[in-house]
């Protein structure tokens, strides 16, 4: 079987703010036979996520741990899809499945216990658009930050930046069902008025509006932070320890202000990690691949039971791409970000 299959590629390495220029939409065709031991994906949905933006630079840190994407080549991303063709037991055709896909119509994938892919029950009642965000990357992301990093008790007092994101949104919910005061800060007042009104966060600012961030969270955290979880890293990390209690913890899952510009570091005052015996850890969704299915088994539970509200932002078509990826880092989407193709 050859099918014809569009993919997303970066014209060049991408050191600054994206923009639609710099992606091309670009045509190839897929071969699968029934010897290969691979499966074949027609894709449905493609997570379009921040992370990303350093995996197409030239060097950064992040290569390290994820691998960098190369120029004209194919971007593997996460997503979800159905099995058109497979030469292994395992998988059937018919069958939908969520895992590391690509920004492409068609995915060839061969099984391995290296490889992230879950077949999804047939029996599984909620949107297939919601394995892509809160039971997906974003959802393990989110929960395993807040609970394994942060360890909240009931009556602590969490902070979560870029609180309307595909991340921040589900850990201010899941910081409310662990008993704790909340508040989120975001980039325009629609945004807070989301946090606030359909989220369940206890109090939420705008942060464009506060021309001190360290004044700003005294004000609303007047008896000290336990928990920051951290997405966006720069000035807002330093206000963050700087209002912290004594023994809290900082999840740091993102700092997407300095993704842009490298000049622009956090500088925390050290001293107040020392004396507050702060502590702070970096972390992301694959440490805690093998706790996968669990954290999704609460998650949807919560869902279904009304606990959890799932905020999706969703484009049409692999020609959006492009312009989607480009959005996450002027503000312009909220919750997950995602595009359908089928």
């Amino acid at each position: 079987m050859e099918v014809e299959s569009r993919y997303v590629a970066v014209r060049h390495h991408v050191e600054g703010l994206p923009s639609e220029d710099d992606f091309e939409v670009k045509a190839a065709r897929v071969r699968w036979w029934p010897e290969s031991g691979e499966v074949l994906v027609r894709n449905l949905y493609l997570s379009v996520d921040p992370y990303q933006l350093n995996r197409m630079k030239r060097r950064s840190a992040s290569h390290l741990a994820v691998d960098g994407i190369v120029p004209g080549e194919r971007i593997d991303a996460y997503g979800a899809g159905e099995v058109v063709a497979s030469a292994c037991e395992e998988y059937k055709e018919g069958d939908v499945v969520t895992g590391v896909l690509g920004w492409e119509d068609y995915t060839l994938f061969r099984p391995s216990p290296g490889v992230l892919m879950s077949k999804l029950a047939a029996s599984d009642d909620l949107p297939l658009s919601h394995h892509l965000s809160a039971l997906g990357t974003s959802g393990m992301t989110a929960y395993a930050g807040l609970y394994e990093v942060g360890r909240p008790e009931a009556g602590e007092k969490v902070f979560v930046s870029a609180a309307s994101g595909s991340v921040g949104s589900l850990v201010g919910q899941f910081a409310k069902l662990a008993g704790c005061y909340v508040v989120g800060c975001a980039g325009t007042n629609a945004k807070v008025d989301l946090l606030k009104n359909k989220l369940g966060f206890d109090d939420a600012f705008n942060y464009k509006d506060e021309p001190d961030m360290k004044s700003a969270l005294k004000r609303y955290f007047p008896d000290g932070i336990d928990i920051y979880f951290d997405n966006v890293g720069g000035e807002t990390l330093e206000a963050a320890l700087a209002n912290m209690n004594t023994y809290g913890r900082v999840a740091l899952c993102g700092v997407i202000s300095e993704y842009t510009d490298a000049g622009h570091r956090a500088v925390p005052d050290l001293l107040e990690v020392i004396y507050k015996r702060i502590t702070i850890r970096g972390f992301f969704a694959w440490d805690f691949l093998t706790r996968f299915a669990e954290f999704t088994g609460v998650i949807s539970d919560w869902i279904r039971q009304g606990k959890v509200q799932v905020i999706e932002d969703i484009s049409d078509g692999l020609e959006s791409v492009p312009s989607a990826f480009a959005a996450l880092f002027s503000g312009d989407n909220i919750g997950k970000k995602m595009v359908k193709l089928a």
